[in-house]
C-alpha cells in the first residue's frame, strides 16, 4: 500500500523553525572543483588527500560511511563531525562568512535551513558527480537548485515491548485502548518544531481526535525518540506511536519490535558541497559516493534510502518531501506546544 509521508527536521534538532538570515557570499571562499572530466576531479581529490563531513546522522552510520568511502577511495581520508543542526548550521555560516572552512560537505535535517540555503545559493557549489545522473536516484525528486541532494531519511514507526504485547500492533489506532493507560510513551514537543508537525500528522491521517485520545490515556512523556525507545526496552512503557525503527535494539536482543503504519511520518536529510570547502574536489567525490549503492548501504540501516533495494533500508527517501515551512511559523508552533501541554500534563 502506498504510504503518505511528511517530513520536518530530525528530532536531534533543537531551537526554532525560522532561519535568522542566510549570509552573503564571501570573496575568500575556496574555489570549486577542477574543470574537466570526472577522472580529473578524482585525481585532484586524491591530491587534496582528505575530506571532512558535518552531519546530524547517526554516528554508527557515519562510521560505516567513512569505512566504505576510504575502501573505495584509499587515497582520500574521510573525517566527520557529528552534532545537532543547532550546533552545526552556525558553524557552516561562520566558515562561509570568514572563508576559513573546516567542512567540505554538510548533511542537514533542518528543513528551514536547507530551504533558505538552497534558495540563496550562497553556501553551496553545484554537485557534478556521475552518480547523480543515475536513473534510480530520481534526480528530479532529490536535488534542490543543483546543490542540495537527498542523502537519506528517517521514518518514524509504532514500537512496542514484545513481553507486554507479544502480538504487536497492526495499526496506531490499536494503541488507543484503555488497557494501555499510563503505559504509552510520547515525545514532548517543547523545543522541537518537528514533533509539532508529527502530532499534526497524527490528527490529519490517523483520526482528527487521535492526539486528544492519546492524551486521555495519560502517557509517559520523554524528551526524544531515543528516550521513548529506551523506555520500551526497559519495560517502563509498552508502546509508542513515535519511534525510529528499533533495528539496533532488536539486534542487541531487546524485547521490542516495530512497524511502519500505512501512513507514517518522516524527515529527510539533505547534503551539499560547501563553497568554503578547503578540499573542493574531495568534497565532490564524497558527495558522489554518498548517492552510490555502497554509500547508501552505509547510511541507510534503519533509515530511508535515496536508492531502491538497499539492504536494511525501511523506506525510500524520495517519498519524504520537505514540509511547507510557511505553515509552521514560530507563533503557530508555540501555540500548539501550549495546547499540547494543557492536554498532556494537566
Amino acid at each position: 500500500m502506498k504510504s503518505f509521508i511528511r517530513g520536518l527536521g530530525a528530532l536531534v534538532a533543537t531551537g526554532g523553525l525560522i532561519l535568522g538570515g542566510v549570509a552573503c557570499g564571501s570573496d575568500s571562499a575556496a574555489p570549486g572543483p577542477v574543470s574537466g572530466s570526472w577522472d580529473e576531479v578524482v585525481a585532484a581529490a586524491e591530491q587534496e588527500g582528505s575530506v571532512h563531513l558535518y552531519s546530524t546522522q547517526h554516528p554508527d552510520n557515519l562510521a560505516k560511511l567513512k569505512a566504505a568511502f576510504e575502501k573505495e577511495h584509499p587515497g582520500i581520508s574521510m573525517e566527520f563531525t557529528r552534532g545537532t543542526d543547532v550546533e552545526i548550521n552556525p558553524r557552516v555560516e561562520t566558515e562561509h562568512r570568514t572563508g576559513k572552512g573546516t567542512a567540505d560537505v554538510h548533511m542537514s535535517s533542518d528543513p528551514a535551513w536547507v530551504t533558505a540555503a538552497a534558495e540563496s545559493g550562497d553556501y553551496s557549489t553545484p554537485v557534478v558527480g556521475p552518480n547523480f545522473d543515475a536513473a534510480d536516484f530520481r534526480i528530479g525528486d532529490a536535488v534542490l537548485n543543483d546543490t542540495f541532494f537527498l542523502s537519506s531519511g528517517a521514518a518514524f514507526a509504532m514500537g512496542w515491548n514484545t513481553d507486554a504485547l507479544p502480538k504487536g500492533l497492526a495499526d496506531p489506532r490499536a494503541m488507543l485502548d484503555d488497557s494501555l493507560r499510563g503505559k504509552i510513551g510520547v515525545i514532548d514537543p517543547a523545543g522541537f518544531a518537528a514533533v509539532v508537525d508529527e502530532y499534526r500528522f497524527f490528527d490529519e491521517h490517523w483520526g482528527s481526535d487521535f492526539t486528544d485520545r492519546l492524551a486521555a490515556l495519560e502517557p509517559r512523556i520523554y524528551p526524544s525518540a531515543l528516550g521513548a525507545a529506551q523506555a520500551l526496552t526497559s519495560g517502563e512503557v509498552v508502546a509508542t506511536p513515535m519511534v525510529q525503527p528499533l533495528i539496533k535494539e532488536m539486534n542487541a536482543g531487546a524485547p521490542v519490535d516495530w512497524r511502519l503504519a500505512d501512513e507514517f511520518w518522516g524527515t529527510p536529510w539533505y547534503s551539499h558541497v560547501l563553497s568554503a570547502a578547503p578540499h573542493p574536489n574531495a568534497a565532490q567525490v564524497l558527495a558522489n559516493f554518498i548517492v552510490s549503492r555502497d554509500g547508501q548501504i552505509a547510511l541507510s540501516q534503519g533509515y530511508a534510502s535515496a536508492l531502491p533495494d538497499i539492504p536494511g533500508a525501511v523506506a525510500r527517501a524520495q517519498d519524504i518531501p520537505l514540509p511547507d515551512i510557511a505553515g509552521l511559523t514560530s507563533e503557530s508552533v508555540e501555540r500548539f506546544q501550549q495546547e499540547w501541554s494543557s492536554k498532556f500534563t494537566n
